[in-house]
């Protein structure tokens, strides 16, 4: 079942009990608006849409939805959804328990129904959005809080457990990576063995952030080998939302409909994208994951909050199934354990260990921005290395990060590839020129990643 509608709703409440909650007319408008007026299709849609066409020409509703005449649509060309803008003004005038419980839940059974899905009115009347409790892990000056099952914000809360054990003395170094990316074996292992359904864990998740259990993950790590990693990783698709206000209230947000185009079918009355988080169910009834009525599937979602020591708070996270957690990992402890600020520590270089966007590899994927000596010594520690061709490549992900301060000063930086690549390329041409001093420079580039820049 979706359950991103009543993520929203149960939002709301909290925002209500605040006193400050907008009216669904307004939170919902732009929605409408680019629904009904079209958004432009970026470069990753054109290419995503075109790798796939094969399978997801067969998927109810998509051509018609997400081609043009029938076609691929172009880079730049206007995509229009009129009946996802019917639906997004539905629930701003019915609410959104409408999508549940009112008419529009009637009809989105219906066509679920029509197109084989085992999904009926019964189960979007029996959803609820919960509150729970976050899993937590205190470190030296910060304590980092994460979603329990059935995501895998247990691991994203190991890794950096586990690292502050190994803490390098210097960032984007041999022993930061290594110590990361070992951290990362250990906390997946882990998280493997034990997440799934919240009512099936063989482990209290809490348990296993215990001074002890990570005491006992990180003596396990050799600081110069590498573990072998025959891991199998599971494919995804995701994106990551973060927000401050001015009295220091945060949100880290995250939603997924699993592949980049979910399940591929449209609903041919409301025009709603169903999403695939289904597939992470194993058919084998007595596996950990087996797939059972009422079960919640394993996912890899999990936005990160710290509240620190001396009255920071920071959200951060990014998109990419089995990356976020590494990423958080870089982006934090960058920030928060080697002292870089919020931009350079988004903006430096990135790893990641397992799969990439439509493959299956599991091996350790490098941007090219780091440096020859550091990729042999990881090499030469039995990581098995692959040097990505392009900088700040959507393997990676992108990333973003808040961080409010005591005195009420809100920092906020994002990572998205197009601007950092192009922002790369004009320092490389800048520096090839020697025109301009390292001050100047930087301020070039800033300015770049936050405009966003194209031409």
């Amino acid at each position: 079942m979706a359950g991103t509608i009543g993520g929203w709703h149960e939002a709301l409440s909290v925002a209500s009990a605040w006193g400050k909650s907008l009216p669904l007319t307004t939170l919902l408008a732009d929605a409408i608006h680019h629904a009904e007026a079209g958004v432009a299709v970026t470069q990753s849609q054109e290419a995503l849409t075109a790798k796939h066409l094969e399978r997801l020409s067969l998927s109810p509703g998509f051509t018609e939805t997400l081609l043009l005449n029938g076609q691929v649509p172009r880079e730049g060309e206007r995509l229009r959804q009129p009946r996802l803008a019917a639906t997004l003004k539905r629930l701003a005038d019915a609410g959104l328990d409408d999508f549940y419980r009112g008419e529009l839940a009637t009809s989105m059974a219906r066509d679920l129904e029509a197109v084989g899905s085992p999904l009926r009115l019964a189960d979007f009347h029996a959803y609820r959005a919960q509150r729970v409790t976050p899993l937590e892990v205190t470190l030296q000056d910060a304590t980092l809080y994460n979603l329990p099952a059935p995501t895998q914000g247990m691991a994203s809360l190991m890794i950096l457990g586990i690292y502050e054990r190994l803490k390098a003395t210097e960032p984007n170094g041999f022993d930061h990576l290594h110590g990361l990316i070992e951290a990362t074996k250990r906390a997946f292992i882990k998280r493997d063995q034990n997440i799934t359904d919240p009512g099936r864990l063989p482990t209290p998740l809490q348990a296993l952030l215990s001074e002890e259990s990570i005491g006992r993950e990180a003596a396990y790590i050799d600081p110069q080998r590498a573990l072998p990693w025959p891991h199998e990783p599971a494919p995804g698709d995701t994106i990551w939302m973060g927000t401050v206000d001015n009295e220091g209230r945060a949100v880290s947000f995250i939603q997924s409909i699993y592949w980049e185009f979910g399940s591929g079918v449209v609903l041919s009355e409301s025009g709603v994208l169903w999403q695939n988080r289904g597939i992470s169910f194993s058919l084998n009834p007595d596996d950990l994951r087996g797939l059972a009525p009422g079960r919640k599937p394993f996912h890899t979602l999990n936005p990160a909050l710290a509240k620190f020591n001396d009255g920071r708070t920071m959200v951060y996270g990014t998109m990419g199934g089995e990356g976020q957690p590494q990423t958080q990992a870089a982006v934090f402890s960058r920030y928060a354990l080697h002292g870089m600020p919020l931009q350079q520590a988004i903006t430096a270089p990135r790893w990641l260990l397992g799969r990439t966007w439509g493959e299956t590899s599991t091996n350790l994927k490098l941007e090219n921005r780091f440096d020859d000596a550091l990729v042999t010594a990881l090499a030469t520690a039995d990581h098995d290395v692959e040097v990505l061709p392009e900088a700040f490549s959507d393997t990676m992900g992108h990333a973003g990060g808040i961080v409010h301060h005591p005195d009420g000063l809100i920092e906020s930086t994002t990572r998205a590839a197009t601007a950092a690549r192009l922002a790369y390329r004009i320092r490389l041409n800048i520096k090839a020129y020697k025109t301009l001093d390292s001050g100047v420079l930087g301020q070039v580039e800033a300015r770049v990643l936050r405009q966003g820049c194209r031409k």
